[in-house]
């Protein structure tokens, strides 16, 4: 009896151990753009890191990659289409597979990266069409037409949001006179629940999973407004507007994905917009200001928070921007530099990897609140005419850099 009981156990575990599958997705875990992976280089040599590969078979995209069955998933713009595309580790590519309508206004390349959890993966279209894709084979196992059958709407860019999973369910942002937010069964594409609708337009930002006071709650930002949304049942918990600048006669333009820690949950803007830190009440049901800076004032490139300070890049205009630190705690400004351009952050190991927008310049730096401390950097040169706008990812010690059609794999693997 004892023998069959442990057996039992036993298979629980594993049955469990199968069943948690690993989630990647945009801005690496939680969405924070901080990386746990360790034993990284912590300079590299005036050329850059060791290429290990190149790929220039990729269409014009702005997508980020994910990662699933020893496969890098990314999407590009094909014709009409958002196709998803499949590379071995070695960067070439196994298959590709439509998903969705691209979007055919104002800078229509892909932006969405692929979520992947064990073997499917769950994309975005710029006209918000969702498909689930089986991860080996490339065959959609399902498509929903998310925006278009929700009376959603879009602002002059389209769908940039990368889908977000949790549990059974998949959360997307319609937007519009119908509903906010919605949860679909991420097996079936059946419809869970939708919220009630803010009359406003999804922002160009992927959302967080925030546990506090008792709820699971969606952060996200709309055009107008910070709100969370209850996981279990679509209830909207509580908004914040987002001020326009005086003289803003057109859509806020909220591209950033939103930081979270401790009910305190820290958004920005660029187009002078600025940043703003927001405290959730107690019984989660509320939230309002406690700060806002005019510094950290950021674009697209999304932010990292470290060891108790933010970084970024804001928006001076369209074609440049300085590097910043800011306290978490008060948005007190620590430092700002001009380095190159505006661009994109992560981190890993207490360093920041930025990637500069106009010319492909990769930095490496320490997470210094007292100076822009700038250790290493290089060029990327590869890639069709065009803004490096994708974020850098890290993922078993390799640095994967797109730009447009091109995606490189650097070893930054400490020996």
């Amino acid at each position: 009896m004892k023998l069959l009981l442990l057996y039992f156990l036993v298979s629980l575990m594993l049955f469990k151990g199968v069943n948690a599958q690993q989630i990647s997705e945009f801005r690496e875990a939680n969405r924070t753009g901080v990386s746990s992976e360790t034993g990284l280089l912590k300079s590299w040599p005036a050329e850059g890191p060791k290429l290990l590969w190149t790929n220039l078979e990729l269409p014009k995209g702005n997508s980020s990659v994910s990662f699933g069955n020893n496969v890098i998933y990314t999407t590009g713009k094909v014709g009409a289409d958002d196709v998803l595309f499949a590379l071995d580790m070695n960067g070439k590519i196994l298959w590709q597979t439509v998903t969705g309508r691209a979007w055919t206004q104002s800078y229509p390349e892909s932006r969405s990266t692929p979520t992947v959890e064990g073997n499917k993966v769950y994309t975005t279209s710029g006209y918000g069409d969702i498909a689930c894709i089986d991860g080996t084979s490339g065959k959609v196992i399902w498509s929903y037409k998310a925006s278009e059958m929700n009376k959603g709407t879009y602002g002059m860019w389209g769908i940039a949001e990368s889908l977000i999973i949790d549990g059974d369910k998949l959360y997307f942002t319609p937007g519009g006179s119908e509903t906010m937010t919605m949860a679909l069964n991420k097996t079936t594409g059946a419809v869970l629940w939708k919220s009630a609708s803010l009359n406003d337009k999804p922002g160009y930002v992927s959302p967080i999973l925030v546990s506090y006071a008792g709820k699971k709650m969606i952060v996200n930002v709309s055009l107008g407004n910070v709100f969370a949304v209850d996981a279990s049942n679509g209830e909207i918990l509580w908004k914040v507007p987002i001020d326009k600048p005086a003289g803003f006669n057109w859509d806020l333009i909220l591209c950033v994905t939103p930081l979270y820690q401790d009910g305190m949950v820290y958004v920005t803007g660029g187009y002078d917009v600025g940043g703003m830190m927001v405290k959730i009440a107690d019984d989660g049901k509320s939230a309002s200001a406690v700060w806002k800076d005019q510094v950290l004032d950021v674009h697209h490139g999304g932010v990292v928070q470290v060891g108790g300070y933010i970084y970024g890049a804001n928006w001076l205009n369209n074609a440049d921007g300085n590097w910043c630190c800011i306290d978490w705690k008060t948005g007190a400004k620590k430092w700002e530099q001009h380095w190159e351009c505006k661009g994109s952050i992560i981190s890993a190991e207490g360093m920041l990897y930025v990637y500069d927008e106009k010319r492909g310049n990769v930095g490496l730096l320490k997470a210094n609140p007292e100076k822009f401390d700038l250790v290493s950097s290089f060029q990327i040169k590869q890639g069709d005419a065009g803004p490096f706008w994708a974020h850098p990812v890290i993922h078993n010690g390799v640095l994967y850099i797109r730009h447009t059609n091109a995606l490189m794999a650097y070893d930054i693997k400490a020996m």
